[in-house]
Parts: structure tokens; C-alpha cells; sequence
């Protein structure tokens, strides 16, 4: 059964990743309808062999719309959420506007996507880092109970959007013969730089991305009351989200008992050879689908701890791939009735 699908956003990175994930994995589509603000308006986007008009999105967008998947910021999230549901949109909504509502399900269906057969109408969508973690953590369920969790991440710029891409390459042009200039608003330049500060700082010191990676672990993995610490990094790196993870459980896992699992899991890649330089990198993984896991040793801080690097795309697994598998994943009789 095909359906009618709807891209919010469709012009910025994530949107567009969203289309060419959507061409790639043969979605089955009858017809689909591009959407942006009205400055995105009045641009063409190619799918499968054709040309799309970008159109402006208003209050009949979303009229005949089986599923409408979110690449917007979260006033916009909110105002059109609604109005697609109302419209009898299933929305996938990939800002963070409503991961945190305990009435709306936070899905990564490798590891709690038996949570759409209860045919929910609004879906958020994880954080860029929490989604390949918990593909990673969701893997090793049933072996040991996990009691605390310490990751640093290091994100790589578009992780900003499209904007901070061009940061990003002005400053490594800038700085090859002088000191990287400064972002156009001042504050530190990306190039040949490491800046432990994304998003805003909440009152105790952590940045909200590291906040988001605190509560959506625990939601997805369904353990709220989870010990997590959490240090974000932005890194000069274009694509691809990297995490050092120090995982404590009730019990030892061996690592040869973690490669295992992960090599028969789902979107799962296991890169541990370090003899021969094979562990996960950014630039192994732009484009590609899997998480890419390495690195793996027992922490010597706790012989019941798991110490692993993993690495994904942050605009596939950490964004448009995870929502199209959503939406691969979703029943398919209608889920509302018109």
C-alpha cells in the first residue's frame, strides 16, 4: 500500500537527507509534497528522475497526508504539528519540541519500535547522539542490567545545520595562514578547534545537547531513574557524530561478548581491529547507514564496566534515516480515519 508523505523543512540538510533516504530505500509513495517556509518556497528538489516544487507551507498542506516528517526548529514543529494531525497526518517530528512530553512516543525502532503499534499520531524523533547510543546500549539488553552511564561526545559541524557549514570551511580558509577568524557572531571558530559547549547552559552547569542526551537515553531505554553523565564537543569534523561510552552493568560483558552481539543486531557495524587501524571514524561513515562501534575494552575503572567508541552520520541515523525507518515501521492501516 503506498501512501502520501510530506517533508517539512525540505530544504534544509535534514530535509534533504530525508528525500535521499526516502529514494534509496524504495519507499512506496504515491505522491509527495515538499514544504518549507516561504522563503524555501519556489525551489525544486530531484526525486527519483523528477523535478519537485518546494512549496510554501500553509493550512492545507497537510490535507490527504498519510505521514509528514518534521526537519524544522521547535515553534515551527509546534505550530504545524496540530494541523497535520488534525489533517490525519501521522507526524515524525525531528526537533525537540516534543521528545520530552510523556504523552508522545521518542522512537528508534531497532530498539522500541513495538511502541508504534499502538498507532501513535505524533512520534518524536531522538537527538543526533542519543540515537546511536542507544542502538549501541538497546543491543546488549538480556547480557547485564546497565546502572550508569558516562559519554563525551564530538559532534561534527553539521550537526549546526548548513549555516555552520560554511563556518566551518570559511574559518579552515581563513585559518591556514593566520589564526582561524572568529564565527561571524563572534564566538569561537570551528576550524582546527574543539569548543565543550553546544546549545545553551542549563543551571547546573550542563549544556542542554548534553541534557537532551541525559533524558532521551533514559526515555528510549525506558529506565528513568538511569545515572547519566554527559560532555558535548563540537569538533572539525563535517559529518559524523563520534562517543567515547563508559558503560557500567550489574555484571561483566566481555568484549568479544559485546562484538558478537552487536555483529547480529540490526544497523550495527563492528570496526575493532586496532592492530590494523580499524576503528570507527567520521569519515567512514558519511552517507552509510550503520553505527559503527570499536574500540571495545573493559573499563579498568570497573571490571563490570564496558568501555567502546561508536560512531554514526548524524543527518542519517542521528536524523532522516531514523524517521524514514519510523515511518517504514508504522501500521500499515490507516491510523486515523477520515
Amino acid at each position: 500500500m503506498s501512501r502520501t508523505l510530506a517533508i517539512l523543512g525540505a530544504t534544509g540538510l535534514v530535509g534533504r537527507t530525508m528525500l535521499s533516504v526516502l529514494e534509496q530505500r524504495g519507499f512506496p509513495l504515491d505522491d509527495l509534497r515538499l514544504l518549507a517556509s516561504p522563503r524555501g518556497a519556489g525551489r525544486t528538489l530531484s526525486f527519483r528522475g523528477r523535478e519537485i516544487a518546494v512549496q510554501a507551507v500553509g493550512p492545507e498542506s497537510f490535507v490527504g497526508v498519510d505521514i509528514a516528517l518534521f526537519a524544522v526548529k521547535n515553534p515551527i514543529a509546534r505550530q504545524w504539528a496540530p494541523v497535520a494531525q488534525a489533517a490525519g497526518a501521522v507526524v515524525i517530528d525531528n526537533s525537540s519540541a516534543y521528545r520530552y512530553d510523556p504523552a508522545v512516543p521518542l522512537i528508534v525502532p531497532e530498539v522500541n519500535g513495538d511502541i508504534l503499534d499502538t498507532r501513535p499520531t505524533l512520534i518524536a524523533n531522538p537527538n543526533c547522539s542519543a540515537a546511536p547510543l542507544v542502538v549501541a546500549l538497546g543491543a546488549l539488553r538480556g547480557m547485564a542490567t546497565l546502572e550508569r552511564l558516562i559519554v563525551s561526545t564530538y559532534q561534527s559541524v553539521s550537526g549546526a545545520g548548513s549555516d555552520a557549514l560554511e563556518e566551518l570551511d570559511r574559518g579552515i580558509r581563513g585559518g591556514l595562514e593566520s589564526a582561524p577568524p572568529r564565527r561571524t557572531d563572534g564566538s569561537p571558530a570551528f576550524a582546527f578547534n574543539c569548543i565543550p559547549h553546544i546549545d545553551r547552559f542549563e543551571d547546573n552547569g550542563y549544556t542542554r545537547e548534553e541534557m537532551k542526551v541525559v533524558w532521551e537515553v533514559r526515555k528510549i531505554l525506558g529506565t528513568s531513574e538511569l545515572p547519566v553523565t554527559v560532555t558535548a564537543v563540537r569538533v572539525p569534523v563535517r559529518v559524523g557524530h563520534a562517543a567515547a561510552v563508559h558503560a557500567i552493568f550489574d555484571a561483566p560483558i566481555t568484549p568479544q561478548a559485546a562484538r558478537e552481539r552487536w555483529a547480529a543486531s540490526p544497523g550495527i557495524e563492528v570496526v575493532d581491529d586496532p592492530a590494523q587501524a580499524r576503528y570507527p571514524m567520521p569519515l567512514d561513515v558519511e552517507g552509510r547507514d550503520p553505527v559503527l562501534i570499536g574500540r571495545v575494552r573493559t573499563d579498568l575503572c570497573d571490571r563490570n564496566g564496558l568501555a567502546f567508541f561508536v560512531v554514526s552520520d548524524n543527518l542519517r541515523k542521528g536524523a532522516a534515516l531514523n524517521a524514514v525507518q519510523i515511518a517504514e515501521r508504522l501500521p500499515r492501516a490507516p491510523a486515523v480515519v477520515r
